[in-house]
């Protein structure tokens, strides 16, 4: 730290010191006159970063989309999560329910997820696997007592994400999830999305934001008939503002999937009760959430003490 004299003394000193040096009397200057008085200068000393942290939040939908499907029968919901994250978020373990309208009327969804974010410059990498849980659901079956969906549509993820960030201004994504027994179908499910989001420079917390993603889909068990699924595009686009910790977000969903196609991969109960086959939940819709976002250390709970 660089120490600062009062300057205008300085020659007063040396003017003294070469008398005193004169006369024999040093010791006596350096025991009769004062120090020089020295500025001090507070130091900002950074907050030491929390090896524990907890985030949590909670949101408001229009309509809770899953990759261009409506999971709530085109009605409103409401989501909630909580995850622990340890060594400045390097690992992570979370729980997260949406409410959710779907052929086997469970109580809610529930994803359990954990994993590693590591870092490197601009990047940031996520592995992880994450659960699908939907409790007390019951399998569809028509009037002969043929199953229309499985009884159990539970089922696992594996997730690899990396995202780039230039100067924390455009940030660009791409993801891979892969499930060997999708919805409990016996089918294979493999998503692989890009993601950009650029935060626009003349209002700070706007941003615009988009994604188009691909699923490829395989055949489900013999006993749900062997079909062959089909593959479907599936993208969104649309503005967000967050405000300190809020965040409206107005987004439009579409996807490639003719209504048919829809409804056999949702086996929605509206195409079987009146005949039609058919499905609205995969069409084009707009949806619009308000959701908050906390961490129990900005809040002060992790606070150096």
């Amino acid at each position: 730290m660089p120490v600062s004299f009062k300057t205008t003394r300085l020659p007063t000193l040396l003017c003294a010191a070469a008398l005193a040096s004169a006369a024999g009397l040093a010791p006596a200057l350096a025991a009769d006159v004062p120090a020089t008085p020295v500025a001090v200068v507070p130091v900002a000393v950074a907050p030491a970063a929390s090896m524990f942290d907890v985030a949590f939040g909670a949101k408001l939908l229009s309509d809770y989309n899953f990759r261009g499907i409506s999971q709530t029968d085109r009605k409103p919901g409401v989501a909630g999560y909580v995850e622990f994250q340890a060594f400045e978020n390097f690992v992570y373990a979370g729980i997260a329910g949406y409410s959710v309208d779907l052929a086997t009327k469970p109580d809610a969804e529930i994803d359990l997820t954990v994993g590693i974010r590591p870092k490197l410059g601009p990047f940031t990498f996520d592995f992880g696997v994450i659960q699908y849980w939907y409790p007390n659901e019951r399998r569809l079956v028509d009037a002969t007592g043929l199953a229309l969906t499985p009884g159990n549509t539970d089922f696992t993820e594996l997730a690899a994400k990396v995202s780039y960030s230039y100067e924390d201004k455009i940030i660009l994504g791409a993801n891979i999830f892969h499930a060997w027994d999708w919805l409990g179908s016996g089918a294979t499910g493999t998503y692989a999305s890009g993601t950009a989001k650029w935060n626009l420079p003349f209002l700070e917390g706007l941003a615009v934001s988009g994604e188009l993603g691909h699923y490829w889909l395989g055949t489900v068990s013999p006993y749900l008939g062997g079909i062959n699924l089909p593959d479907y595009f599936y993208w969104n686009a649309g503005v967000s503002y967050t405000y300190k910790n809020v965040t409206l977000d107005l987004r439009y969903h579409d996807t490639d999937l003719s209504k048919s196609e829809c409804f056999l991969l949702t086996a929605d109960p509206r195409g079987f009760s009146s005949g039609s086959g058919r499905s609205r939940w995969c069409s084009q819709t707009f949806i619009a959430s308000l959701s908050v976002d906390l961490t129990a250390s900005a809040l002060g709970v992790f606070a150096p003490r």
